[in-house]
């Protein structure tokens, strides 16, 4: 048995080309230096396990009071039980240890894992499949000349989006700070539905904040248009709004992306007729170990089960199961290079091929991780280890 010897944590400055607005919205921006951390995981037999994050996510109390107490001293590769033995300390962690922080650290200990056995994460979890179609998701709007100002812009930027092989496009709309309201997102999403034609996938993650009667006139334009399904426009803490919503609509309610509460709070959305489609993510919803039981949960109901966000903790769920029919690959935007790797990556883990991405082949979770590059430009380090 190699138990977990050393949890660590590396602050490191590296490139970014967008901008995150007051609401969280990414928009393009040029060149500037941004932090990042890289969480690893180290076990008594010298294997590593990595997870990028943010810095605040995995700041040093976090690892210091809860990451490392519960791990140090553990089986590295009982990831169910170690999985709860993390989350439980969230109960008297005020807020303190997110559902981001589990989330890292129990992908690292499947990196760590599928490194040491020299398997991809998602055929150590079973392997279902190796790839999976991709549909774009775009950049909110925005007011940028030739971006994502108009519903022409958009229209162009589907037409371009397609040419490069996807077959479905998402939109994000005008989101705040911005807010045109329904008529515009009418207005873009009938840009585009005319722009590609009848047979590409079109989806629609509108305004986090519409009332109902707002949700419910842009939901039935997406039934005319025939969108493949309408994601968060309303709060999601309200789950009633949404069983509301989706008994009066053809176009299916995907759901839910944001709301707090792992695999139990999906399963309260699957009992409460919310949905059509569920929705996880590996990185908000607490780690693939909790994606995995959304999952199986909505394969149990015949239902779609789509994971939200890209990057290889996504393709790993993906791979191991076959209740979802795409790959989130974003965000896009006209003025946005999503194919060239920050510099603390040699390269991106979903190239597209032909509209689809193929799973991983490299051992782990299949981050190509320039550990050059990151330890040159290390500002800050902290880790828990035994004394």
């Amino acid at each position: 048995m190699a138990v977990v010897e050393r949890v660590a944590v590396t602050v490191f400055t590296t490139v970014t080309r967008s901008v995150v607005d007051g609401h969280g919205h990414r928009h393009p921006g040029p060149p500037r230096e941004v932090r990042e951390a890289l969480l690893s995981i180290t076990d008594g037999d010298g294997a590593t396990g990595h997870c990028l994050t943010g810095p605040d996510t995995v700041r040093e109390t976090v690892v210091g009071g809860y990451l490392g107490p519960a791990l140090l001293g553990q089986d590295a590769t009982d990831r169910e039980r170690l999985w709860h033995r993390v989350a439980r300390r969230q109960r008297g962690a005020q807020g303190n240890l997110s559902d981001r922080a589990l989330s890292a650290a129990d992908q690292a200990l499947w990196d760590l894992m599928g490194r040491k056995l020299g398997l991809p994460v998602w055929k150590l979890l079973g392997g279902a499949r190796d790839r999976i179609p991709a549909y774009a998701s775009t950049m909110c709007g925005d007011d940028i000349p030739g971006g994502l100002a108009t519903p022409d812009d958009y229209a162009a930027f589907a037409k371009e989006l397609v040419s490069r092989g996807y077959r479905g496009i998402k939109l994000h709309t005008w989101m705040p700070p911005q807010r045109y309201g329904v008529a515009r997102d009418i207005e873009a999403c009938t840009a585009v539905r005319e722009a590609v034609g009848p047979d590409v996938a079109l989806m629609l993650d509108s305004n986090h904040w519409y009332s109902r009667s707002e949700a419910l006139a842009l939901g039935r334009a997406l039934d005319e248009l025939r969108f493949a399904w309408y994601e968060e426009p309303m709060e999601e803490a309200s789950v009633q709004s949404y069983r509301w919503l989706a008994d009066q609509l053809e176009t299916p309610i995907l759901g839910p992306e944001t709301s707090w509460g792992k695999h139990m709070a999906r399963a309260e959305w699957v009992a409460a007729g919310a949905c059509d489609i569920l929705r996880v993510g590996v990185v908000g919803s607490g780690g693939i170990v909790p994606a995995l039981k959304a999952v199986h949960l909505a394969e149990s109901f015949g239902m779609d089960c789509e994971i939200h966000g890209n990057g290889s903790g996504a393709l790993a769920v993906i791979g191991a199961t076959l209740c979802g029919r795409w790959y989130e690959r974003g965000l896009l935007h006209p003025h946005s290079d999503y194919d060239s790797p920050p510099p603390h990556l040699r390269s991106i883990v979903d190239p597209l091929v032909d509209g689809e991405v193929r799973l991983p082949a490299a051992p782990g979770l299949g981050d190509d991780l320039d550990h050059e590059y990151i330890a040159a430009h290390a500002v800050a380090s902290w880790e828990s280890a035994p004394q």
